[in-house]
């Protein structure tokens, strides 16, 4: 897969570990940004996507997905279930 990945979520986020855990099961890189330690990254998120929860992914730096919305992640991802 030729897309750029990145997350942002936080350690205590339940919609965030089973975003990683189905990203991770489907072999999809990602990078991810944990906004409860990195400062700048919390302001990237809301000047991004103008949203203060997690998780929310980028795709190719324009599509964005809010929450774990699997089939939306799929569809996206061009992924099989």
């Amino acid at each position: 897969m030729d897309k750029k990945i990145e997350i942002y979520t936080s350690p205590t986020c339940h919609y965030c570990t089973e975003m990683k855990e189905f990203l991770n099961g489907k072999s999809v890189a990602y990078t991810e940004y944990d906004v409860m330690a990195d400062e700048e990254k919390r302001k990237e998120l809301t000047e991004r996507s103008k949203q203060l929860g997690v998780p929310v992914m980028f795709v190719d730096g324009t599509e964005m997905i809010v929450g774990f919305d699997k089939q939306k992640i799929t569809e996206t991802l061009g992924l099989t279930e």
